[in-house]
């Protein structure tokens, strides 16, 4: 497979981005080599610079659930931006957007857009510290909720693969005001709790772990979290910026039966556009500006393009039946295990609904220390094995793989003699 094109691109974007990137995951580090130059997409396709076809399971990190270049999207885009592409001044459809969120998801009563998941899960610790009068919070180990600087302790997705303790430009003072919990460990989580209830103001938490690799909670550990932070007053985040939609058209809370006081949303509720979510309790959101005193803005929160884009995916979205993209992950990952089982290699696969990860450990993976017995070295390998037999995977050990309802059997099939040195 000829990447010409993509690395004479690569090249040139050195001249300009530190590491050739605007992400540091897209720059292949943990897998070697230069990264692709995407020139377009279409359905379940993408296609590089040099006309190189791939089934693509990054899907833009799990944000394009219904697929690349979705006819009503593209649609609602152009007809939103003929309009104007941003007023910083309110409009009809963030309205419209807001109803069909709180709609599906009831435990948010009032909610602000933003633009990026990053904002999200930032400005909800804000709010949570604004609202509870406390300063620490609790993140778990290897959970990524964007790169805000409280939350780079010990994250997980690309920095999991930078060699960056943390980060660089991180202080010890906001370090020392993040407390971190391994992932489904509920007796360390307590411990935490009974030690610093009293000065910790939230708990931030992705429901299924997705940037470690998918991890799922053990049974009940979601819902003695949800109880111990509400004994002690104590603020509850579910991250949902990749679970959101992506399982049921409710979250992962709606599927748990669990209620947390705020959720941060992204990804899919944008239809491939940038824009997030925080909300709520009414109670809680109550002290965001200008009603309270906690502050947060943005000249392109609630950008009407990005508005018009995710109410096209949602009211495509909430039609479609989850049980088909599940059960179409379900045979792919079936069709992996035989495969690589047969090739006598080490490995586990993770899966939850139409995400999953390809771990090449013989350790079962329940949170960051058991996924980083991964061989990093073979999923290189890997990776660019399927590659060149045209299939996208994240260049990363430490991501999910994501399905849309774009894919097709005949893309599993394609998936899978790829995996099979067909």
């Amino acid at each position: 497979m000829k990447l010409t094109q993509s690395r004479q691109l690569y090249k040139e974007a050195m001249r300009y981005f530190p590491g050739g990137v605007n992400s540091p995951v897209r720059a292949f580090g943990s897998v070697g080599g230069s990264p692709l130059f995407i020139k377009k997409g279409a359905g379940s396709i993408i296609t590089d610079e040099d006309d190189n076809r791939y089934v693509d399971y990054v899907m833009s990190w799990g944000a394009l659930i219904l697929g690349h270049a979705i006819p009503e999207v593209i649609k609602a885009v152009e007809t939103a931006v003929r309009s104007g592409s941003s007023f910083g001044a309110p409009t009809k459809n963030e309205t419209e957007l807001a109803k069909v969120i709180t709609s599906a998801i009831p435990s948010i009563q009032k909610l602000r857009f933003v633009s990026s998941g990053t904002e999200a899960t930032m400005s909800a610790i804000r709010v949570s510290r604004g609202f509870t009068g406390r300063d620490k919070i609790v993140k778990f180990d290897g959970c990524y909720h964007g790169h805000c600087d409280s939350l780079l302790v010990k994250a997980g997705s690309g920095a999991a693969t930078q060699g960056i303790p943390g980060s660089a430009g991180v202080t010890q003072s906001l370090s020392r005001d993040t407390l971190v919990c391994p992932y489904n460990d509920i007796e360390y989580f307590r411990k935490l709790i009974l030690k610093y209830g009293r000065e910790i103001a939230c708990v931030i938490i992705e429901p299924i772990a997705a940037n470690i690799g998918v991890v799922q909670p053990e049974e009940t550990f979601l819902q003695e979290i949800r109880a111990l932070t509400a004994r002690h007053g104590i603020v509850l985040i579910f991250d949902e910026v990749i679970t959101g939609f992506r399982f049921h058209f409710g979250g992962v809370q709606t599927l748990q039966g669990i209620k947390p006081d705020l959720t941060c949303l992204g990804k899919i509720i944008g239809g491939g556009l940038p824009i997030g979510v925080y909300g709520g309790r009414k109670d809680i959101m109550h002290c965001v500006a200008p009603e309270g005193n906690v502050y947060q803005a943005g000249t392109l929160s609630g950008n009407p393009v990005a508005v018009a884009a995710g109410l096209a995916m949602l009211n495509v979205l909430k039609k479609k039946d989850y049980t088909v993209i599940d059960a179409m992950a379900d045979q792919l990952c079936e069709g992996l295990t035989r495969i690589l089982f047969d090739q006598k290699q080490e490995f586990t696969i993770n899966r939850c609904g139409s995400l999953f990860t390809v771990f090449f450990t013989s350790e079962q993976v329940t949170d960051f220390n058991t996924a980083k017995t991964a061989d990093t070295g073979k999923y290189a390998r890997y990776f660019w094995s399927m590659l060149d037999r045209g299939i996208n995977l994240p260049p990363s050990q430490f991501e999910a793989q994501f399905l849309s309802f774009s894919h097709t059997t005949r893309d599993i099939q394609l998936t899978l003699n790829a995996a099979a040195g067909k």
